[in-house]
């Protein structure tokens, strides 16, 4: 169907008439840590969004409490609406919520129903959801993202390795939960990983400024991290920016995952924060909020990574130019490959969409899921 034939879709078929919301909670296979949480189980809220006889996915990892904002406000603004009309859409969820503050549980609700009605459109369009957003490139690289500081010695190489072996040449683990053995951790990671893969290191905000800048030095002269993570709680851009001007010339550092509109990624680009923007669509208000996140990097020259959600991140990176890369998320990899056909898995350390699956080319396994429903 072309795009011509698809806005001449009768305006019953493109009505939105049906919207359902669960939350499925799903344990972890060990309990796991990073640098600041602890945590044995995740929770997916999944949003369904009808118009005509296609239906549309989205979700957002969040607490159940935003499958209940969903149900009792966004649903109401939605419902009834051209499925076709996703930014206007955006717009009135934004004003729905102005009275409960826009960070947190309010914009991940607005990322997992705008999610579902960009799928929803791309289906109607009978269209991936890449073809719709027109693409830069084909693929996108990954990097394997787990290495909990809760993992021993013997897991945490063994998961990392595994990732290189499958021909992931970048990978990521926790620090900073216990700072007294981040060396030996990093050290043994390096060790698993040989010379030629790039190690990252995520701290998750659990250094002082100081204490960072120590950890930078070493982590870089004597391991190879070529990218630091919340070295620093990511609402210190000084401290950030701080910890950019002062680490070795081949460390990056990176933050925003935790950015829940376009105005907090705009203030951490102008405090000069970051060397490369994290962006997460689960979290910053959807496609939409991750496409205008992607137009602030794009003016001001600066690079993005995805963070987590890889079934979803794949498509996104593709269609926005500043992306370099989608973390690989060893959680959520586990999650969408449970319950949902056509999550796609990396061939040569690269996720590229099936263009001829429609919308994000997920299915959801209801079935299996029904275990973990809340």
């Amino acid at each position: 169907m072309t795009t011509e034939e698809a806005l001449d879709t009768n305006e019953n078929e493109a009505q939105v008439s049906k919207i359902e919301v669960a939350a499925y909670e799903v344990p972890t296979e060990v309990p796991e840590q990073d640098g600041t949480l602890n945590w044995t189980s995740t929770t997916m809220v999944l949003v369904e969004v009808s118009a005509g006889s296609k239906t549309g996915l989205g979700y957002t990892y969040a607490n159940r409490a935003t499958a209940v904002l969903i149900r009792d406000t966004l649903v109401q603004i939605v419902l009834g609406s051209n499925a076709f009309d996703v930014v206007g859409n955006w717009h009135a969820m934004i004003r729905s919520i102005r009275n409960m503050g826009r960070e947190g549980i309010a914009s991940m609700a607005i990322s997992a129903v705008d999610n579902a009605l960009w799928d929803l459109k791309a289906r109607l369009m009978e269209i991936s959801t890449l073809q719709l957003l027109g693409a830069v490139r084909a693929e996108v690289p990954v990097y394997g993202s787990g290495g909990f500081t809760s993992y021993p010695i013997e897991m945490l190489q063994k998961q990392l390795s595994s990732w290189v072996g499958d021909g992931i040449s970048m990978v990521k683990m926790k620090v900073g939960a216990h700072p007294e053995g981040d060396f030996e951790r990093v050290h043994a990671a390096r060790e698993a990983i040989g010379a030629k893969a790039s190690l990252f290191v995520d701290a998750n905000g659990a250094y002082g400024r100081k204490q960072a800048l120590d950890f930078a030095e070493v982590f870089s002269r004597d391991y190879g991290v070529s990218w630091f993570e919340e070295p620093v709680p990511s609402d210190d851009l000084e401290g950030l920016r701080l910890i950019r001007n002062r680490a070795p010339v081949d460390m990056e550092i990176s933050a925003g995952e935790y950015g829940y509109h376009p105005g907090y990624f705009r203030r951490m680009i102008d405090a000069d924060a970051v060397d490369v923007l994290q962006a997460d669509t689960t979290r910053c208000e959807g496609v939409t909020g991750f496409l205008r996140a992607g137009a602030i990097c794009e003016a001001r020259h600066v690079p993005m990574s995805t963070h987590c959600a890889p079934s979803l991140h794949a498509h996104l990176a593709c269609a926005v130019s500043p992306v370099r890369h989608v973390e690989y998320f060893h959680d959520h990899v586990r999650i969408e490959h449970m319950l949902f056909d056509g999550a796609l898995h990396p061939v040569n350390g690269c996720l590229a969409p099936d263009l001829t699956w429609p919308g994000f080319g997920l299915d959801f396994k209801r079935i299996d899921a029904e275990q973990y429903l809340i």
